[in-house]
């Protein structure tokens, strides 16, 4: 029997795909639990809606990201610190930080675990620190450490 199915079913499939499954299963635990719908037109129908659903939504989170991008690249957040005598910090800037300096300085909202550190900064001056916010969009912004007042 052909199902369409809703949720994930481990060693079955993805929620989306067109399964074959032995119809006492389907009819039995499938179908009734909500995990599957039988193959028909209206079944058919509706997941090509969703499908073409699915595709706007992830059109307009690569856009949404995209745009976010570009403000990211042509800013810069400045984020005072105290030195040492060598232009050492004491202490050191992580990507929490540097997420809250954004949220300060530009108001925009970007989460700390899509800065992407290879280590916390403690030099002065300015860094490149890479921004992942989608699989397909990373941004490069400037994060300037400068000796506080």
């Amino acid at each position: 029997m052909k199902v369409i199915l809703k949720e994930n079913v481990k060693s079955l499939g993805k929620a989306g795909q067109i399964v074959e499954a032995k119809s006492g299963y389907a009819r039995n635990y499938l179908i009734p639990n909500g995990l599957a719908v039988e193959v028909n037109s209206k079944s058919m129908n509706d997941l090509k809606l969703m499908q073409e659903n699915d595709k706007k939504v992830a059109a307009q989170n690569l856009a949404d990201a995209q745009a976010l991008g570009e403000k990211l690249s042509q800013a810069a957040v400045t984020i005072p610190m105290k030195f040492g005598e060598n232009g050492k910090a004491f202490g050191s800037v992580t990507s929490k930080e540097i997420a809250a300096a954004i949220a300060d300085q530009l108001g925009l909202d970007v989460d700390k675990r899509k800065i992407k550190l290879d280590a916390a900064l403690k030099d002065a001056g300015a860094h490149e620190v890479p921004v992942k916010l989608h699989p397909d969009v990373t941004a490069t912004m400037t994060v300037v450490l400068k000796e506080e007042a």
